[in-house]
């Protein structure tokens, strides 16, 4: 989905889609590093909160339309 909204082409790419991957990962990551938790935050949580709220996001929406 956000690779598609990115490139505006009729269909999703190999090449928007991987780039959209490897930018999600590394901010992510980021974030996952400046949080102050007491311990270590797995990159896969950060990941699945960032993708839960553009799902969120994209409901919300979907529902004005």
């Amino acid at each position: 989905q956000l690779a598609r909204r990115l490139s505006r082409g009729t269909g999703t790419g190999l090449l928007p889609a991987a780039a959209m991957g490897a930018l999600l990962l590394s901010a992510s990551d980021l974030v996952a590093i400046s949080l102050p938790t007491a311990g270590p935050l797995p990159v896969g949580v950060v990941t699945g909160g960032l993708g839960g709220v553009y799902l969120a996001w994209l409901l919300g929406r979907g529902r004005r339309r």
